[in-house]
């Protein structure tokens, strides 16, 4: 008789807790800081203008930009195998550099993150949205991805402006050894940037271990759409942009808001098992041209 109440006692303890830090959260969403007001303005502008310039696009089969074997084997080369920035004696520089091919080889297991101030009430649509992507980049690269609740190693963090400047200490925690300069970088972020993805090997190994995303909370339904396609795809190891790729979400011209036809190809020749991490550009193009081939039904 007693272990019912004890339950009950615990369930109705929870709910309070819910109750409290859901008030918590609508205050000071109803509150934003001045730096949190100014960011949901700036990127609520930034869509209205791209989606008015054309760009944005959500077609996943864009008639005006087929693709070919060769198509997809030098952008995988762009994307897959090159790094974006390069370290230097200042810092990490835009400079492209090669790369070996990186990859998960354990499950991925995506866990969402919010910033206090985020509303109880809008994060299970958030779940809803990871989860689905999540089984579509499982079913692309037929690797185990899925959203979890706890355990992840692969963490979506969505804060405001004055959370993620404070989230130094929790990216900490999250990627034991991760670089003071990630920390710094991911804390710091331009508003230009509204969302980045960093993913970690152990040691010297190429394939993943650790993974962790920061999207704005201030985003515009689109542009949060549209993080979440890429930097959770990117996540999974194509690292770099290209300004050539097209059509691709992996280019910072922003044309295409979301994951392409174009880019699950390329998850699917990053996963295929005639690849291997480590590889070099040398060792893969050969592999990449007939995979590429392969998907597109052309003769190597």
């Amino acid at each position: 008789q007693d272990q019912p109440a004890s339950q009950a006692d615990l369930r109705r303890a929870r709910a309070e807790r819910n109750r409290e830090a859901n008030a918590a959260a609508r205050q000071v969403s109803a509150n934003p800081s001045q730096a949190s007001q100014s960011q949901r303005d700036f990127y609520a502008a930034a869509e209205r203008r791209l989606v008015a310039q054309g760009r944005l696009r959500r077609d996943r089969v864009p008639l005006d930009a087929p693709i070919d074997a060769e198509t997809l084997t030098r952008n995988f080369i762009a994307i897959a195998l090159r790094d974006e920035y390069s370290q230097t004696s200042d810092g990490l520089v835009a400079q492209s550099a090669a790369a070996p091919l990186r990859r998960w080889r354990e499950p991925v297991r995506m866990q969402l993150e919010f910033g206090a101030s985020f509303d109880m009430a809008a994060r299970p649509a958030w779940r809803a949205e990871v989860a689905e992507f999540a089984a579509r980049l499982s079913d692309t690269t037929r690797h185990p991805v899925r959203l979890t609740a706890e355990r992840g190693n692969f963490t979506i963090l969505v804060l405001n402006e004055d959370e993620r400047r404070a989230a130094g200490p929790r990216l900490a925690q999250l990627v034991p050894g991760i670089p003071a300069q990630d920390i710094g970088i991911l804390t710091d972020l331009p508003p230009a940037i509204s969302c980045s993805v960093f993913a970690y090997s152990r040691g010297g190994a190429s394939d993943y271990a650790h993974a962790v995303a920061v999207i704005r909370a201030e985003l515009p339904p689109l542009l949060r759409t549209s993080c979440i396609h890429e930097e959770l795809a990117q996540g999974m190891g194509l690292a770099a942009d290209s300004p050539a790729a097209r059509p691709s979400s992996f280019n910072d011209d922003e044309e295409f808001a979301l994951l392409t036809r174009h880019d699950e190809l390329l998850l699917r020749i990053l996963y295929d098992p005639r690849l291997t991490p480590g590889m070099t550009e040398a060792e893969a193009a050969p592999l990449v041209r007939q995979i590429a081939a392969d998907l597109l039904g052309e003769a190597a």
